[in-house]
């Protein structure tokens, strides 16, 4: 019996160690293919010679924060443009994804000098305002995680939808007041998306400051009133209220008392 439930615990452990999530598509911006240490596969810049300039500039600083040695290369190069530049992105039908833009500030050393916006499918401001140093600093990597669904030819971010052509969607780096957009990598994920591989929480600065990035939340947003339902929604059948549970262990003592109390007076 010992033997089997040592046996059941490794299959359990080993299944909740697959992930549950397929990679659609990874690039490493302005860099080579790069196998990252979950295993996925960043393929090289499709844009090489064609948009904007590949730096590897990053290479100039050794560590990257929050990131481990053997990935640091995916924040140490990048893509950036004096104008607009973007990715044409393939997806994989309907379903739920999550489009996750890799950002490291390799050049600039105070905030307000590297300031842009991200736009997915033409119409959907995804992030505002950039400024990586203002939010992590230099030679600190900073995710941006885009949570979205499709269904039916329409990609539908929080309250907003736009439409699907070609089974692709663009990802766009807009120029903003203070020099150039950019981009180190990116990678979109879809299916089981409770799971996906995320960066450590940056440490605060000293210990009066409150500084750190939250782990990315699916927001509740993704399962919008314009998606198409089942039908409408149904009371949580394992709800129960706090009283009910606090009567509940008295219920169970009156239960037990009678039948004592009978066997008593046989005796």
């Amino acid at each position: 019996m010992q033997t089997l439930s040592i046996i059941l615990f490794g299959i359990l452990t080993i299944i909740s160690g697959i992930s549950c999530y397929d990679v659609i598509y990874a690039i490493n911006a302005g860099g080579e293919s790069h196998v990252d240490r979950h295993g996925i596969t960043y393929e090289r810049d499709p844009l090489m010679g064609k948009v904007g300039t590949a730096s590897d500039y990053g290479r100039t600083i050794l560590t990257i924060n929050r990131v481990a040695d053997s990935d640091k290369i995916l924040y140490q190069t990048e893509r950036y443009h004096t104008s607009n530049f973007g990715y044409d992105i393939p997806l994989a039908g309907e379903g739920d994804y999550v489009l996750i833009l890799k950002f490291c500030e390799v050049y600039f050393n105070a905030a307000n000098m590297k300031v842009f916006d991200v736009v997915l499918n033409g119409e959907h401001t995804v992030v505002s305002d950039l400024d990586i140093f203002q939010q992590v600093g230099k030679g600190t990597a900073h995710d941006d995680y885009v949570y979205f669904s499709v269904s039916r030819d329409r990609l539908y971010y929080k309250e907003d939808e736009s439409e699907v052509r070609n089974n692709k969607i663009r990802v766009e780096f807009i120029k903003g007041y203070r020099d150039n957009p950019k981009i180190n990598a990116l990678i979109l994920l879809k299916g089981d998306l409770e799971n996906i591989p995320t960066l450590p929480r940056q440490k605060a600065s000293s210990p009066d400051e409150d500084v750190y990035e939250p782990d990315p939340v699916r927001p509740v947003t993704m399962d919008t009133s314009s998606r198409v339902r089942s039908g409408p929604p149904q009371p949580n059948p394992y709800y129960m209220d706090d009283s009910s549970m606090m009567l509940l262990p008295i219920f169970i003592a009156i239960g037990a008392f009678f039948p004592l109390l009978f066997c008593l007076c046989k005796l």
